[in-house]
């Protein structure tokens, strides 16, 4: 298996939370493949808070591409240049007010890679306590829920956590924990 050869690349559209090119690449066997489309994000953090009492950490948002208010894990984006376990620090505080004892890595992910190349690095979070009330962005609106380990548990094997990244997220986690 050999990668594709990168011929050229042309911005169409250039904006904050929407960046798309559109990549010309030159296939193994030589063939031309001159609409190729890739989506460019920054790297995401995706958050796994237990606190000192065993409670997961939950928010609730709405989100408009989808058109739900979708029970989720805190999750954010990293910074240009900003350290990944830092950015997660940084939006678990922002988004639920909250510290943690003991933060790990536990799994780096690709939202599709067949579109995309931004990495989803995901962490544990233990020994959580609140410190802080939330600090929100201007257009975010979340609400935070304590649910008991084991009822966590329960609401992701019944698909209740739709997000597909926060799913796999809390199923690495409760492996790690040996709830599975």
């Amino acid at each position: 298996m050999e990668k594709w050869k990168l011929l050229s690349s042309e911005y169409i559209c250039r904006e904050p939370w929407a960046t798309l090119r559109r990549d010309i690449c030159e296939l193994p066997d030589k063939r031309i493949n001159d609409h190729y489309y890739v989506l460019e994000y920054p790297d995401w953090v995706n958050m796994v808070g237990i606190t000192a009492q065993n409670e997961l950490l939950v928010i609730k948002q709405y989100r408009h591409g989808a058109g739900i208010i979708s029970l989720e894990i805190p999750a954010g984006t990293t910074e240009p240049g900003e350290n990944p376990q830092d950015a997660a620090v940084r939006e678990m505080h922002e988004e639920t007010g909250y510290q943690f004892e003991k933060i790990e890595e536990i799994a780096t992910l690709y939202a599709n890679p067949a579109t995309s190349g931004n990495i989803t690095y995901t962490y544990l979070m233990t020994g959580g306590q609140k410190v802080q009330e939330q600090e929100l962005d201007e257009h975010e609106e979340i609400d935070v829920f304590l649910i008991p380990l084991e009822e966590a548990k329960a609401m992701l094997l019944e698909n209740q956590f739709r997000q597909a990244l926060h799913s796999s997220a809390l199923f690495y986690a409760f492996n790690k924990l040996g709830l599975l």
